[in-house]
């Protein structure tokens, strides 16, 4: 295993998405993985500290993954969906380690790592309100509130994890584009 570090935390999060953090457990991680409860334990100190490290490891990719599609060169309207599209790919390729994340957040314990949650969620929805307020100030969108907008496309892009399964019908790209479509064309014919 080249990582073994990474291995935990993807198995980790594949048993905290199908149990729940409470109902897992290191001697069932430990089991999937044909690992002693030991040698865990040789990289993390806890199922707390797992279960953080998978929160910071899903904020830190879904913000970098967003912030290298986004172009500053493209207009604001095709910069949104650029976002969206990071975002939802990103949330299918770590379906497992988004779930833990989006049901966990607020159960972090090591109060530096969630002052590091904290920034890393800021800095994604920053970009995201950035890309609104650029499209309000080039007269791409009309007049909103980048915070209430920007709540909204992170809603219906991160919730689509209780509805959505990789591999299932549509891509996560597809669902995106849909939303992207709904949100820069309205519901009006």
């Amino acid at each position: 295993m080249a990582d073994p570090r990474a291995e935990i935390l993807r198995q980790a999060a594949q048993l905290f998405a199908q149990k729940g953090y409470v109902e897992s457990s290191l001697n069932e991680l430990a089991a999937a993985m044909n690992y002693s409860k030991g040698a865990i334990y040789n990289y993390f100190s806890s199922k707390q500290e797992i279960y953080d490290a998978i929160i910071i490891f899903t904020l830190t990719g879904l913000y970098e993954t967003a912030a290298k599609a986004v172009s500053e060169a493209d207009p604001p309207v095709e910069r949104l969906r650029q976002f969206m599209m990071a975002h939802a790919r990103f949330l299918a390729d770590n379906y497992d380690c988004f779930v833990t994340m989006l049901v966990g957040f607020s159960g972090m314990a090591n109060s530096g790592l969630k002052d590091d949650a904290l920034a890393l969620r800021d800095a994604h929805e920053g970009l995201l309100r950035r890309i609104l307020q650029a499209g309000v100030a080039d007269g791409s969108f009309r007049e909103v509130s980048a915070a209430m907008t920007g709540r909204a496309v992170l809603s219906l892009l991160s919730w689509m994890v209780r509805w959505f399964k990789p591999g299932g019908g549509k891509s996560a790209e597809e669902v995106a584009q849909e939303y992207h479509d709904l949100l820069v064309r309205g519901l009006l014919a």
